[in-house]
């Protein structure tokens, strides 16, 4: 049974957001796609939940968040990115809720982005694969709070000092979901997603993978999504609109 064809992202935008969990989120499906973006002249802005300080088993915390961020700082800037905020929660244990609500409100307010990117939200990655909780945690935290910053009477203490309701945002952008329905054509910008994920070596070396090679790994996904988009190379959505009626 041949999987069903993707449609291509609405790139009629000029401002995107992009919030996940962990330094290197980003770099594991969408990177390619944010350097096709920021080269059509896009801003893009990144926001780490956490610095992925519990990611490496040989550091401590404190050197694990010193040398994550500094990798995804370079990461980004690799893809054109050169805003990338680190709001600091604690890795690994991240929650749903209100407290996460807030927080991710008050970045959406701030940077008044017209897509939101987050990532793949759903329990798994297809299959009997499954999501990590602190994913699950913020692409769902993402979903309401970008409708919470639109509304003033919602977290109203951050409508201060020049920080106004936004209800802006027309779609949040789910990249790597199990349940795509939409992609965007990548093999223009494949290497430098490429290189933008290989700038994460001290994590890479940490999770011990031997002979693991990124561009390999990339093409698994892109390959199949690619063909599902008529092109050679793409990375999935899952598309969620956001305006009423939607």
């Amino acid at each position: 049974m041949r999987p069903e064809p993707l449609e291509p992202l609405d790139e009629t935008w000029e401002r995107a957001l992009c919030v996940v969990a962990h330094p290197d989120d980003m770099e594991f499906g969408a990177a390619a796609a944010v350097a096709r973006w920021t080269g059509q002249g896009k801003q893009v802005t990144y926001c780490m939940v956490t610095s992925g300080e519990a990611g490496i088993d040989g550091l401590e915390p404190d050197e694990c968040r010193r040398v994550r961020e500094a990798e995804e700082v370079e990461s980004a800037r690799i893809v054109g990115v050169d805003v990338v905020d680190f709001l600091g929660l604690p890795d690994g244990i991240l929650e749903y809720g209100v407290a996460l609500r807030r927080e991710l409100a008050a970045v959406v307010r701030r940077h008044r982005p017209d897509i939101v990117i987050t990532g793949n939200l759903r329990d798994t990655w297809g299959g009997s694969n499954l999501n990590q909780a602190d994913h699950i945690a913020v692409g769902k935290a993402v979903l309401d709070a970008v409708r919470d910053a639109g509304n003033r009477w919602i977290f109203p203490e951050q409508v201060t000092d020049g920080v106004e309701p936004w209800g802006g945002v027309r779609a949040v952008w789910a990249f790597g979901s199990p349940d795509s329905t939409h992609a965007v054509d990548t093999g223009d910008t494949f290497d430098a997603g490429v290189a933008s994920l290989e700038a994460h070596s001290a994590y890479i070396e940490g999770l011990g993978w031997e002979d693991w090679d990124a561009r390999e790994f990339l093409e698994g996904m892109a390959r199949p999504t690619g063909q599902r988009l008529g092109v050679a190379l793409a990375a999935p959505f899952e598309v969620f609109p956001m305006g009423w009626g939607s």
